[in-house]
């Protein structure tokens, strides 16, 4: 015989009220994920972006596998300064070919969910990192008496942030003289002697320089490892004394 409990009329009703409030939970819950992803996504696209540092090129203002942020957005309405640090796209030859091992489609899939909420960053061995050192119309040289670069004629200091091989004071083992053209940057690594920077790319189509449409943005976090969390110095005071370009000078470089 059923219990009393099992024979109430109430028990029904009770029932489907409380698969709707399951319902209406599990429906809660998933647009809170959905709006969680569309803000990721955008946040990713428009504003800040993750990526991970593959080389030692930026020691030791960066490391291998440091996790870093990205700001997409202050850039586009501010411009971009000398010493900044900016990520940006391989602007032809600068990156050797690269072979991705076949993955199985479920590590294909997680990684891409990642890296549309900004926790993952696959891309980030097609790009660059390197430090700012002219912008369009800067004539850039190297080296002066003293091994220094010179930016429109004035020597800079680059003590604060460049690591130099034991023994070694010139700012750079090759020398160079160019002009930035317009609306481009010349870029060198803080690790002056590993870095396949705008020197050693002046054989490529663009001559080293690297485009303002292939910057993706200024970094400006370490997010990771936690030990080295912290905003990145960009040493603007180092480029303080530097004047500005004469008037058609970013011309001379086309």
């Amino acid at each position: 015989m059923s219990s009393p409990a099992t024979d109430t009329p109430e028990t029904p009703p009770r029932a489907r009220s409380r698969r709707r409030g399951a319902l209406a939970l599990l429906r809660d819950i998933l647009v809170i994920v959905l709006v969680a992803v569309l803000v990721s996504f955008l946040v990713k696209t428009f504003l800040v972006r993750s990526f991970y540092i593959p080389s030692g090129s930026m020691e030791n203002t960066l490391l291998v596998n440091d996790r870093i942020l990205v700001d997409e957005i202050t850039p586009r309405f501010g411009g971009y300064a000398r010493g900044d640090v900016v990520v940006f796209r391989d602007p032809g030859g600068w990156l050797p070919p690269s072979t991705q091992p076949d993955r199985a489609p479920v590590v294909e899939a997680w990684e891409w969910v990642l890296s549309l909420v900004g926790l993952a960053a696959p891309d980030s061995e097609d790009h660059l990192i390197k430090r700012v050192i002219g912008l369009p119309g800067d004539h850039v040289q190297c080296c002066n008496a003293l091994g220094q670069i010179t930016v429109n004629g004035v020597p800079i200091d680059e003590s604060a942030y460049l690591s130099l091989p034991p023994g070694e004071t010139a700012a750079s083992a090759d020398a160079f003289d160019v002009v930035v053209p317009e609306n481009s940057l010349w870029v060198l690594g803080d690790n002056r002697y590993r870095s396949k920077d705008s020197r050693y790319n002046q054989e490529q189509p663009g001559r080293g320089f690297v485009p303002l449409d292939n910057v993706v943005g200024r970094a400006f976090l370490v997010t990771f490892p936690f030990s080295r969390f912290g905003t990145i110095d960009f040493h603007h005071d180092v480029f303080g004394g530097v004047p500005d370009p004469e008037a058609g000078a970013g011309a001379l470089a086309q």
